[in-house]
Order: structure tokens, then sequence, then C-alpha cells
């Protein structure tokens, strides 16, 4: 990539600004009005122009003025923004929502949103996909005459519920031997030996035979589940309100269309990233879709081990300043929350 003087970095840093403000393409008058860089107009029509050969800027139509390119937004990213920390009343927000929630699901559903609101973009977390995560503890209790509770506790913080359709006959006995066996043959096992856990040696009764059998087919299906990764997004009306896809409702309708395939913004949230960043830009990501896009991610942990990934998605015309440092601390109160929680070292 070309390096940029300082005149060239200090004129693509005011455009981008100009061009996250407006959203529209920015000329060489508008940047001199704004931003005191002690040059006339035309020498920055020039720069303008110069950007442009070297594949930094593009310009929409003949008569308009420049946007960033693919290129422009990694290299303003990677070398001139200059982050903004979140406030103390921003912090404190996430820190309350963090703290709020014990089950996975809900921690990141409802810090999701909180950073959608926050950042008016798409915001997304991922469930990492891991065969190696643990079951903790797996339970039944019987809720009525036919039907049981089956409770599983992931070491990744995901308490999963299913119910178990009981045989007729089954008694409170049944119920507290199959937990016993629940507790010697399946917690502390990892999600890829559940899913190829063999028949159980038979019980005392059929009835707790027919019990574990259902619970067996359960535990091996939310096993498969589990290891598919899971996907929480909040704020697509955001996304709708982005001045770029409201004049093109297709390229709208494609975007919303990859966003909401899980498997595909799964794979997206855990690609690579360029030169190792957590950020990706334009044609950084797949599939092509997902080429108007930036997507700003940072994994979160339970003690050393990643528990998956939060991140905005949105526009390559973002507020990377404001942006970066929020997606980074929310991944921080998430990762602390997540570790106090599950005790882990």
């Amino acid at each position: 990539m070309p390096e940029l003087d300082n005149r060239k970095q200090t004129i693509l840093r005011a455009l981008v600004f100009e061009y996250v403000l407006g959203a529209e393409p920015v000329g060489s008058e508008l940047i001199v009005q704004k931003h005191d860089l002690g040059i006339r107009s035309a020498t920055v029509r020039n720069e303008l122009a110069e950007m442009s050969e070297l594949g930094y800027l593009e310009q929409p139509h003949t008569s308009a003025g420049r946007i960033p390119s693919d290129r422009g937004y990694r290299y303003y990213v990677d070398r001139l923004v200059v982050e903004k920390e979140p406030d103390q009343a921003t912090r404190l927000q996430v820190r309350q929502k963090t703290d709020e929630g014990e089950v996975l699901q809900d921690l990141l559903r409802d810090t999701t949103s909180l950073l959608s609101r926050l950042t008016k973009m798409l915001a997304a977390a991922t469930i990492v996909k891991d065969h190696g995560i643990v079951i903790r503890n797996a339970l039944v209790s019987a809720i009525g005459p036919q039907q049981a509770l089956l409770v599983l506790v992931l070491s990744n913080g995901t308490v999963e519920n299913r119910l178990i359709e009981c045989p007729i006959g089954l008694t409170l006995d049944d119920i507290g031997r199959t937990n016993e066996m629940l507790a010697q043959l399946v917690a502390g096992k990892t999600l890829r030996t559940a899913i190829k856990l063999k028949n159980p040696p038979h019980g005392p009764s059929d009835g707790q035979n027919k019990l574990v059998a259902t619970i067996w087919v359960a535990i091996r299906s939310t096993s498969k589940e589990k290891t598919r990764g899971t996907v929480v997004t909040e704020g697509e009306e955001f996304m709708v309100a982005q001045p770029e896809f409201q004049k093109d409702v297709r390229l709208l309708a494609d975007v919303l269309d990859s966003i909401g395939d899980a498997n595909t913004l799964y794979e997206a949230l855990h690609g690579p990233s360029e030169q190792g960043k957590p950020i990706t830009i334009g044609l950084e990501n797949r599939p092509d879709a997902l080429v108007p896009l930036s997507i700003i991610r940072q994994s979160f942990y339970v003690g050393e081990n990643e528990a998956g990934v939060i991140a905005v998605i949105g526009p390559k015309r973002m507020p990377y300043d404001t942006s970066i440092p929020l997606v980074s601390f929310t991944a921080r109160a998430l990762s602390e929350a997540l570790t106090k929680f599950l005790g882990a070292s």
C-alpha cells in the first residue's frame, strides 16, 4: 500500500470525517471551508485527484466529490483514526448490562441491543463453535405427570433447557437414579463426547430406561446444535435507515438476507481480518453481499477460553473513531462478567 505524505493524510482524514457525517461525496471546497488546512481549494483538489489515482478515493460521478475506497478506509483505520474512548455514562450502561445477566444467551441479547442503540448500527454476537465446551452439570426434574425438564449447564455460560416426555408410571426414585447416572456419565464431558454418547446401562425399571433413552437423544441433539455456533443480532432497523441503502433497495435486501443467515454471519464474524486487526472492510468480507459493509469485532472470554465474538456491522461509512473502542470495551466487560459468574481463573 503506497504511503501518503502528511498533507494527503490530513486531507484523507478530513474527507472520511465529512463523508461519515453527511453520506455524500466530499469536494475540495467543503474540506477547505470546514477544516483549517492552510491550503487553497485548488491544492486540495489536486491532492484528491492524486489519491484517487493511488486507489484511496473513488469518484461516483465525474462532477461529484470523492468518497473513500476500501483501500482508503483501510489506510484510515490502520494509520489515521484517533480512537475516542467511551465516556463515563456509556461505560456505566455497558457495565450495568453485562452485570445483569447470568445466562449467556440473555446476556448477549441485552448487550447487543444496548451496543446497537449506542452505535446506531447493527450489533451481533456469537457463541463460539467449540466441540470442547464441557457439560458442567446435567439435571432432570419432573414438572408434571408426563413431562420433565432437562437442564444442561455448559462451561461457556450457556444454560440449555429441554422438555422431556415422561413414560407412564415413572416414579421420583426413577428420576433420582437418572440424575445419579447423569452425574456419572454426562457431567464433566465435552460436547464432542456427548454427541457420541452410547446407550447407558439398563436401570431397575422400564420407566427409568425409557426416560434415559429420551434424555440421551436430547443431549446428543443439543450437543450437535450447540457446536454449530449461535448468532444473536439486534438493530436491523438501523441498517435500513442508512442513506446508502435507502438509495438502493436491492442492495439493502441482499445485505439483510446475508445478515439473516446465521451460518453466513457466523463465518463472517469469525473470519480472518486484515493484518491481524479485528476489522474487515468492503472486499475483505465474504460473501459478496457483505462487501458494502465494515465489521468491527472483538472476542470475549471465559477465563482464558474464547466464548464468542461481539461486533458492530454497518456501512463502510461508519464512525470508526468511536465504534472501535466501544466494541473493545464491551468485549472486556463481557469477559469480566462471564469469568466472574463462571468462576474461571
